[in-house]
């Protein structure tokens, strides 16, 4: 089943509370999910990777980023299809839609 889950703010980037990363987690029913952060939309600001990291590390999870910068992948609609959870961080939402638009758009198909 697939599933959209919409935050309006918190979790590891905001709050000290884990609950509502670990509700993110939870919701993709998988023992070990796959979560990708894309910090795109605060222009990959470092401190925002290493939060998510850090909150991360302690979770039965496999963790991962994706740079619309600095992409480290060249099939990235690929990548992010084989994700259990997306997390697009917060920002500058226009700035990170024109940056995908650039790569083909794989967050708008």
């Amino acid at each position: 089943m697939q599933q959209l889950i919409v935050l309006g703010g918190g979790g590891f980037s905001m709050e000290k509370s884990p609950l509502l990363d670990q509700y993110f987690l939870c919701a993709t029913g998988k023992k070990k999910p796959r979560i990708c952060f894309m910090p795109t939309a605060s222009g990959d600001a470092e401190n925002h990777l290493l939060k998510f990291y850090a909150a991360h590390a302690s979770y039965h999870c496999l963790a991962s980023h994706l740079s619309l910068f600095r992409p480290h992948i060249r099939d990235i609609a690929s990548y992010l299809l084989e994700q259990d959870a997306i997390f697009v961080g917060g920002g500058n939402t226009k700035s990170m839609l024109a940056l995908c638009k650039q790569w083909d758009g794989p967050l708008l198909t």
